[in-house]
């Protein structure tokens, strides 16, 4: 059996800066002391989530900059024993603008999980839990120089993080408010807005560490460094909005369609307000269409099965899991923040679930067990953790 804690300096060093997420960096160090010194602790700004402030640079006109903070989607679980069924993952975002100070979020959306339930432990022991590392999300937080301005509140754009080869430098692209395309880059100091727009964007995604963009037609591009644009796919017309989505290494495109459905207007609202009122409603999810990228073709082909694969939709990313990791769920569905409000009337943010074997769509708690991938948390989370927990306040005491 190989003695890992042998190999090679100069291998361990190739390995290490290979390694790009900080739970990994965490794992990588903790195998012995010999990793451990081959790999700092962290130093670059995409592993640590904190950035320098970013400039306007007429972006937006209600900031004189922006604050980018990385937040990441885990799933935790408890390792499976011989002969027991483990119980289902549990799916969280976790944030941490500040050093040792991390927020817990719903991974679907910007809802902040606050207050915590009193027996939430602040120490959760990675040993006993198996940790899955599901996707990343980067958040543009406007910093306001006019009183009353947006302040503190979020760009509503999704945006998408490129590390360049010097570890200190990177590329965002996001969606401007034209719906145009606009990129960043952090050597440059500036935002540049990309002219390319036949159609206004509705989403952009980190692929095989190229930018990909799609717009409303599903016209698909990979958009350059230096701005340029390259086709990838021909429009594909169908749905209300698209979504780019990776999945065992390959580009997925979902349609979502989008309706205002009295069927579904289960308090009377829509009904009520319909006729006088209807520019002020968001509409209801009522289903989705999934397509899968041919590169060489430049097309989007359909897709009618996903085997094992679940499909998340957030508002500021999307990812993709094994529904035998979940262990809540099964393959072949879509789970999505089904955002839709009234103005002066507002529900707060559902989570929905779009079986594609039967091509039913429902609210979250219409599945029985899939809740639990959610808030609350299981118990088993303080029950795993309880041990480390008393041994840190033992000696704190």
């Amino acid at each position: 059996m190989a003695e890992w804690s042998q190999m090679p300096e100069d291998l361990l060093g190739l390995i290490a800066r290979r390694v790009d997420t900080q739970f990994d960096v965490l794992r990588f160090r903790s195998v012995c002391s010999s990793w451990r010194s081959a790999a700092a602790p962290s130093p670059s700004p995409s592993r640590r989530g904190r950035f320098p402030i970013l400039p306007n640079d007429g972006i937006s006109d209600a900031a004189w900059g922006f604050h980018l903070s990385k937040r990441t989607i885990f799933l935790l679980g408890v390792p499976r024993s011989p002969g027991q069924t483990a119980p289902g993952g549990w799916l969280l975002k976790v944030k941490e603008d500040v050093p040792r100070r991390m927020n817990l979020l719903n991974p679907l959306s910007r809802c902040q999980f606050t207050p915590l339930p009193e027996d939430f432990p602040r120490v959760l022991d990675l040993l006993n839990l198996q940790v899955l590392e599901l996707g990343h999300e980067y958040v543009l937080q406007y910093m306001s120089y006019l009183p009353g301005g947006n302040d503190g509140h979020l760009y509503m754009e999704k945006v998408v993080f490129l590390c360049l080869d010097n570890e200190n430098d990177f590329a965002l692209l996001t969606i401007h408010v034209s719906g145009k395309l606009a990129m960043f880059k952090s050597g440059e100091k500036r935002w540049s807005i990309i002219q390319d727009m036949p159609s206004p964007y509705d989403d952009v995604i980190l692929f095989k560490g190229e930018f990909y963009a799609v717009d409303g037609t599903g016209r698909t591009v990979v958009v350059g460094l230096d701005l340029g644009v390259t086709l990838i796919a021909q429009s594909n017309f169908g749905g209300d909005k698209k979504f780019l989505v990776e999945s065992v290494g390959e580009l997925l495109l979902v349609d979502m369609y989008l309706s205002l459905d009295a069927e579904n207007d289960h308090d009377g609202l829509v009904a009520e307000l319909a006729d006088d009122f209807d520019y002020l409603l968001r509409e209801r999810t009522v289903r989705f269409k999934v397509y899968k990228l041919e590169r060489e073709e430049k097309v989007w082909n359909e897709v009618k099965d996903l085997g094992d694969r679940v499909l998340f939709l957030g508002d500021d990313c999307t990812f993709s899991a094994s529904a035998a990791n979940l262990r809540a769920c099964k393959g072949n569905c879509i789970f999505f923040a089904d955002n839709w409000e009234v103005e002066g009337a507002s529900k707060s943010p559902e989570i929905g679930v779009y079986d594609m074997d039967s091509g039913i769509i429902g609210p979250l708690e219409d599945y029985a067990g899939y809740s639990e991938l959610f808030w609350p948390p299981p118990d088993w989370i303080a029950s795993s953790t309880s041990e480390v927990q008393n041994r840190l306040e033992a000696v704190a005491v």
